[in-house]
């Protein structure tokens, strides 16, 4: 299956998404400091990474930016609490693939991992 990595500022919410991850078969990294997870980035093969829109030292996009300069080809999930057009708009344009809104719907969440992964 997919190695996925989930960054959220809130610890307790990265490893819920571990644990529902990793029931599909998916290899789980949870970080909750944006440095760790680009670094874990940069020097592993991740297939799909899930943030946070609201972090502690940058924003989901700031991370997704840097994301995809060390890894073009990776496929991003946006996960927010506070949902608007905006950050949608921008999630997007920064080339994230689906956007999930907080509090997280397990089904919504491992039909959009699928559906992602897949496309």
């Amino acid at each position: 299956m997919a190695h996925i990595l989930v960054l959220d500022d809130v610890v307790d919410a990265g490893i819920l998404l571990k644990r529902i991850l990793e029931r599909k078969g998916h290899k789980v990294s949870v970080f909750s400091d944006e440095q760790d997870a680009l670094n874990f980035v940069a020097k592993n093969s991740v297939d799909l990474s899930i943030l946070d829109i609201k972090l502690k030292k940058m924003t989901g996009v700031e991370v997704l930016e840097e994301m995809k300069k060390v890894s073009p080809e990776i496929k991003v999930i946006m996960l927010t609490g506070y949902p608007t057009l905006e950050t949608a708009r921008e999630s997007l344009k920064h080339g994230a693939n689906e956007y999930c809104v907080k509090p997280i719907d397990k089904e919504e969440l491992e039909v959009k991992v699928e559906d992602v992964l897949a496309g």
